[in-house]
C-alpha cells in the first residue's frame, strides 16, 4: 500500500474509530481497561474505509498467503471486512471464499460455530478489526482448527501493542 493510502486510513481511524475518555475507562473484550477504544465498525462500514482496508488486507493475502482459498473472522467486528474482501477479491483474480466464527455455538437452527462457506482440510486467513492480547481472535483460530483447517495468518488492522502479536506468534 502507498504511503498515501496508509496515511489516509491512519487519517479515518482517528476520525471515525478512536474514542478517548479521561473520566471513566472502556472495559475491552481482553478483560483489560483502557482511557481509549477502537471503534473499527464506522471505518469498516464506511466505503473509502472499507477499500483501503481490503487493500492492506488482499496485498498481504495474495503476497504472502497465495494457497489460501478462505478468509474468516470473528463475529461481529468480522463481517463487513470478510464480505470486503470477498467481492475485492475476484475483481483482483484470486477469488476467496468467506465464513465467520460466532463467539459461541447457535443455540437453534443448524446449531453451528463456524458459518459460511468453509471446507474442513482447508486454508485460511482470519482478520480482525482490533487485536489487544489476541484471546478473541485465538478462540477463533482453535475453531477453525477443530475444523480440520490450517490458519497461515491473522491479520489486523489495529494491534494496541499489549501481547496480541506475540500470543498469536506462540500459536
Amino acid at each position: 500500500m502507498d504511503a498515501q493510502k496508509k496515511k489516509r486510513l491512519i487519517e479515518l481511524i482517528k476520525e471515525k474509530a478512536l474514542v478517548v475518555n479521561t473520566e471513566e475507562n472502556f472495559k475491552l473484550a481482553s478483560g483489560k481497561e483502557s482511557s481509549y477504544y477502537f471503534n473499527m465498525k464506522p471505518v469498516a462500514l464506511d466505503p473509502e474505509g472499507a477499500n483501503l482496508i481490503t487493500e492492506v488486507m488482499l496485498e498481504i493475502i495474495m503476497v504472502q498467503c497465495k494457497d489460501v482459498a478462505y478468509v474468516g473472522g470473528m463475529e461481529t467486528g468480522g463481517f463487513p471486512l470478510v464480505a470486503a474482501i470477498c467481492v475485492q477479491s475476484k475483481y483482483r483474480g484470486m477469488p476467496v471464499q468467506g465464513f465467520f466464527v460466532r463467539k459461541e455455538e447457535k443455540k437453534r437452527g443448524t446449531k453451528k460455530l463456524i458459518e459460511g462457506n468453509l471446507k474442513e482440510n482447508s486454508n485460511v486467513v482470519l482478520v480482525e478489526d482490533v487485536t489487544t492480547t489476541g484471546a478473541s481472535v485465538l478462540k477463533a483460530v482453535n475453531a477453525v482448527r477443530e475444523f480440520n483447517c490450517v490458519v497461515d495468518k491473522v491479520i489486523t488492522i489495529v494491534d494496541r501493542l499489549e501481547g496480541a502479536k506475540e500470543n498469536l506468534a506462540e500459536q
